[in-house]
């Protein structure tokens, strides 16, 4: 009897010395790393900012992620240094060092996406509510001491290498001048009648591409409101028609994939603004969505967020330098000159040329990143406008989630459907060079 007591008494006391690691199960849960995106997609989304800026913080963020990653897994993954244009070295952990790097790549992400454009900070609750819950749970002191030096270093080489993208040069760059009197040219519209964004985007630094003019589409249809002929005369009619006559379906598609980050609400006397994700933030949640679908694991979630935040960045560039080409005319501007001045259309006009689309461009380069990461052919359910009041949507792959997003800007009024499909093209080539030029998984 006493042996046996000795025993239990042994065996409890090796278990209350033991320490506690339920912290791990807590910091290698993907799902905590794409809460941490949608933690950063609320900062983007709470600071108004548009699509294009937007690609950059998740950008950034994503690939000092990535490189964290790719450093504690070198069987399975390499680093973007020597792929990525100016990224030439990227810090290697230290030998001997207690690195837990599914922590370090969730921290790195924050001082990251916070760094970028936001003042230093803005992610500063958030990442304490983390460690306190990691601590609680048994984090030790040098682990987690161990595995923010190594964030900190791939961080700050980060955040050195984004400083020489030319997004500063561009913030003093000459504005867009409007051209009132241009038959055919870009000036603002209602009710914001907001300067056109982000003119000078062609000139950041791409990422993948070889310049921001690598993928050239064909010219857009020469403006003609005269002749009921012309290609150009028929896709205004084609917008005014369809907008006039949408179905509740077509409404829906329109508004799933409005993500119009602010949206100006004018009634009467009163104003005010409402917000939502930006596209590439949409495309952020579905690389959550598919990640949970998947049962991704850690490593894989981060590189999918990797490889299609560069998608977009770099489409993003490629659309913008075709947009400030051409300068094209909205339709709600030619409807309401030639046809009809009480026209509207039925979501609200974006600050910036038609030709081409940024969403459908964006949208068609994330789902060959998503594709090449999870497959063609993979079903799910979209839920990222729900929390906005929008009901989910069902897609069988990324691909027909993209082209769905043509039609939506067409039902929306704010794209001519030709713009749609050919950023569609110039989208998808953009993501297959990045699938096919960069070098992630092994």
């Amino acid at each position: 009897m006493f042996k046996y007591i000795a025993c239990l008494l042994l065996a409890a006391g090796f278990y209350a010395c033991k320490p506690n690691q339920d912290y791990m199960a807590y910091l290698h849960n993907p799902d905590l790393f794409s809460a941490t995106v949608h933690q950063l997609n609320d900062v983007v989304m709470g600071n108004n900012f548009p699509p294009i800026i937007a690609s950059r913080n998740y950008t950034y963020a994503a690939i000092a992620a990535y490189e964290v990653i790719a450093a504690g897994n070198k069987d399975q993954y390499q680093s973007l240094a020597g792929q990525l244009h100016g990224l030439s070295k990227i810090p290697q952990p230290e030998a001997g060092k207690p690195i837990d790097y599914d922590l370090a790549a969730l921290l790195s992400y924050i001082k990251v996406g916070e760094a970028v454009t936001f003042p230093e900070g803005s992610m500063q609750t958030y990442k304490d509510s983390i460690l306190t819950v990691a601590r609680n749970k048994g984090l030790p002191e040098n682990i987690e001491k161990a595995s923010q030096e190594f964030a900190d270093s791939i961080s700050m080489a980060i955040i050195r290498w984004s400083k020489k993208d030319n997004y500063l040069q561009t913030r003093g760059a000459e504005k867009y001048t409007v051209m009132e009197n241009v038959p055919g040219r870009w000036v603002p519209t209602p009710p914001m009648y907001a300067s056109a964004l982000e003119p000078h985007w062609k000139d950041i630094r791409t990422l993948v591409m070889d310049s921001a003019a690598q993928f050239q589409p064909a010219a857009p249809f020469e403006f003609n409101v005269t002749d009921k002929n012309s290609d150009y005369y028929k896709q205004v009619m084609a917008v005014k028609n369809a907008v006039d006559s949408l179905t509740d379906e077509q409404k829906h598609i329109a508004e799933f994939w409005d993500d119009n980050p602010f949206k100006l609400n004018v009634t009467g006397h009163i104003m005010f603004g409402s917000k939502k994700f930006s596209p590439p933030g949409h495309w952020m949640s579905i690389v959550g969505i598919a990640a949970k679908t998947a049962h991704a694991d850690y490593p894989t979630t981060v590189c999918a967020y990797a490889k299609t935040s560069i998608a977009l960045f770099d489409a993003f560039i490629q659309c913008w330098a075709i947009k400030f080409k051409y300068n094209t005319v909205r339709p709600e501007t030619v409807i309401n000159k030639y046809f009809d001045i009480s026209w509207r259309p039925f979501l609200q006009t974006p600050a910036f040329p038609e030709y081409t689309c940024g969403h459908s461009t964006g949208s068609a380069a994330a789902a060959e990143a998503l594709t090449s990461v999870f497959g063609d052919h993979f079903a799910y359910i979209d839920s990222t406008e729900l929390e906005f009041g929008i009901r989910n949507r069902s897609f069988t792959s990324f691909r027909q989630a993209a082209i769905e997003n043509n039609s939506a800007r067409f039902y929306g009024g704010i794209h001519f459907h030709p713009s749609c499909i050919a950023s569609t093209d110039m989208g998808t080539k953009v993501g297959d060079l990045v699938v096919n030029r960069l070098k992630m998984k092994k």
